[in-house]
């Protein structure tokens, strides 16, 4: 059956004339069907009926004469159905069929009328027999069948979700259809909330954007807006930054917002149209998978998707633009640092030493600020102190850093740092390198700049004990960002996939946080692949090229210590910038460990100390081992370090070590 579209009808702006609306038409209907015409009886409910038909009526009884000029000129309270209606392709019986569903919702004298009319059946939503029968006549005068139960059923109303038909119960004529909650609050004009769905950016706090993400986003709205489906994906690591920019795009495109995280969308289509909202997709694939999202039925305007660095997103019928959200250039970062630290003598000095050696994002910056100027108040301070923005990013607020590493809080300072001097030459081209990343090829040739990233990956080489994670430590100091230790048994996992999701987790939010990762034993994650014998091998060496592809395209500093370089790909060490090896001290190196240890609470002649730093070849974390074992006894006589607390905290570590105590120090050793 073919009944006409409301698509012929001419739209029209709404007049504060008409007092009867579509409800009005449709009780008529539903009268004139019960008695097979003027509603006849004593009761209100007849009463009712008789006053509706008698409203629409051209004074014959025919309530269908005079629907089509009341759809030019309608009320205002059914411009937005009819607006919906036009966007779907509604036929008449159907917008006839929502109208009296949604006047069930929200007046009880209709529902009660629609109950007297449906006895002996139960329940006071309309029935698609009720329906069916009611609006028979606008099947005739559209030269269909008389029968409508078949394209309600089919029709775009139910296929939308502005109509819902339960999925099993009774025969199909004494099935009952609805409006979904939320769609009838929008048909009056009013939001509702939704379980996984947000309009505007709720709870989260709006981020100041930089000129140019706002101007990039308007240049993709207006693509958006070009034509119908077109999609676009966002990708940050920082999910209150990219619900920012979405909202940015949204009031582009004058609409708001609409977040979903949930897979139940029947009737988000009908909602977008009525409540002006552009639907946003927050999805978070891991490395490998492929999330393919569902299209909105009845909607066929933009949509967005929101994720992380990681994963494929696929839209249907759709083919996305990807905006990768940058890092902001140095001047914007100084404007947004000015922002978010308030005012106050000096800020403007504090915000651009902030903008030079910090590569934060707008969501960073804002987050950051909102904590400094909270430890700020907290200390007394009329404004924050570079010393409250570096306490505010290694509280880690909303990172999540903390579950997948171990935050290494303490200062380094260059007095803890004993090395070789081509260690410490290596060591602050080390750190020149990580403070200069940003910019660094902006005055260097087309092949310089084409590929670059600013991150920075280190390979720190040595035995146990010499001092690679002292060092870490003290790069971060310099740097005047957190430290944190990747943990490798919360990273790694024997389910397939799992470690490459947990790692890029752990980068995308070290990336956006700016901190320096520490994988200590990296060769256990970054080692040498191998043949191909098993499963196993096969997936051992697809993780392996995930983690080396990851790293390279990474934008924060990693370091990374090992026992031995030959345990690494070779394809892994051409992605370093810098291999630093760390001896084992010699004795004038050993000798400054010794009294750097040892501070000035021992009793150890000047002697003692050159003859433990000549004979005990021992790294810096074994001395520190002997010094706090002789530590333990002094602190147990209270009284200061002795030549015999020492020599019996160097037997333990030797004994540990599976080694002989030197025979020149063997004699010395007490009892």
């Amino acid at each position: 059956m073919a009944v006409e579209p409301l698509l012929r009808v001419p739209a029209a702006p709404a007049v504060p004339g008409p007092a009867v609306t579509l409800r009005t038409w449709a009780l008529a209907a539903a009268g004139t069907f019960a008695w097979g015409g003027p509603p006849e009886g004593d009761g209100w409910e007849a009463g009712h009926l008789r006053a509706c038909l008698d409203a629409v009526a051209l004074g014959d009884g025919d309530w269908t004469a005079s629907l089509p000029a009341y759809l030019g000129r309608p009320a205002a309270e059914d411009v937005p159905l009819l607006d919906l209606a036009r966007d779907l392709g509604l036929s008449l019986p159907e917008i006839l069929a929502v109208a009296l569903a949604t006047a069930v919702e929200d007046d009880l004298t209709t529902g009660r009328l629609i109950a007297w009319l449906q006895a002996p059946l139960a329940g006071s939503r309309p029935t698609l027999g009720l329906l069916a029968s009611c609006l028979e006549p606008l099947s005739r005068a559209g030269g269909g069948s008389p029968s409508l139960i078949e394209p309600l059923v089919n029709g775009p109303a139910i296929r939308s979700g502005l109509l819902t038909l339960p999925a099993e119960g009774g025969p199909l004529p004494e099935r009952t259809v609805s409006v979904p909650l939320h769609l009838g609050f929008a048909l009056r004009g009013r939001d509702a909330v939704l379980p996984g769905a947000t309009i505007g950016l709720g709870w989260m706090p709006e981020i100041p954007l930089p000129p140019s993400l706002l101007a990039e986003a308007g240049r993709h709205a207006a693509g958006l807006a070009a034509g119908p489906r077109r999609s676009l994906i966002l990708r940050t690591g920082m999910p209150a930054e990219g619900r920012s920019a979405a909202a940015a795009i949204a009031a582009a495109l004058a609409l708001r917002p609409l977040f979903l995280d949930t897979d139940k969308l029947l009737g988000f289509g009908p909602w977008c149209l009525l409540r002006g909202l552009l639907p946003v997709f927050c999805v978070d694939p891991g490395p490998g998978e492929r999330r393919v999202l569902p299209a909105l039925p009845g909607y066929d305007g933009p949509v967005l998707a929101l994720g992380g660095p990681d994963g494929s997103i696929e839209i249907t019928g759709s083919s996305p633009l990807t905006w990768s959200l940058p890092v902001p250039p140095r001047e914007e970062r100084r404007e947004l640092w000015r922002r978010a630290l308030g005012e106050g003598d000096g800020l403007d000095a504090l915000a651009t030493d902030l903008a030079r050696h910090h590569r934060h994002g707008s969501g960073r910056i804002a987050t950051l600020g909102r904590l400094a100027l909270h430890r700020s108040r907290l200390a007394g301070h009329d404004r924050p102190t570079r010393a409250d923005v570096a306490a505010a990013a290694w509280s880690g607020d909303g990172t999540g850093l903390d579950a997948l590493a171990q935050p290494l809080p303490d200062p380094i300072p260059d007095e803890a740092l004993v090395a070789p001097d081509t260690l410490r030459q290596e060591l602050r081209l080390l750190l020149l390198r990580c403070q200069g990343r940003d910019g660094l090829v902006d005055r260097l040739g087309v092949s310089a700049r084409a590929r670059y990233r600013p991150g920075v990956r280190g390979l720190l080489i040595g035995p146990s004990g010499t001092g690679k994670t002292l060092a870490a430590g003290w790069l971060a100091t310099r740097l005047g960002i957190p430290l944190y230790r990747v943990d490798l048994a919360a990273v790694t996992s024997k389910y397939i996939g799992e470690t490459e999701k947990n790692l890029a987790q752990l980068l995308a939010r070290a990336e956006q946080s700016e901190v320096v990762l520490l994988f200590d034993e990296a060769d256990s994650l970054f080692g040498k692949r191998t043949d191909i014998k098993d499963s196993n091998d096969r997936f051992a060496n697809a993780q392996t090229n995930y983690l080396l592809q990851r790293l390279e395209s990474w934008d924060g500093i990693a370091l990374l210590t090992s026992n031995s370089r030959s345990r690494f790909d070779p394809a892994f060490m051409r992605r370093l910038d810098a291999i630093l090896d760390f001896p084992l001290p010699g004795p004038e190196e050993r000798r400054l460990l010794w009294s750097s240890h040892l501070g000035e609470g021992h009793r150890l002649p000047p002697s003692e100390i050159s003859k433990l730093a000549a004979l005990a070849d021992l790294g810096g974390g074994h001395i520190r081992n002997v010094v706090l074992a002789a530590a333990v006894l002094a602190q147990s006589e209270e009284r200061p370090i002795e030549s015999a607390d020492v020599l019996l905290g160097l037997l333990a570590e030797y004994r540990k070590l599976g080694r002989q105590v030197p025979l020149e120090l063997k004699h010395t050793v007490p009892g």
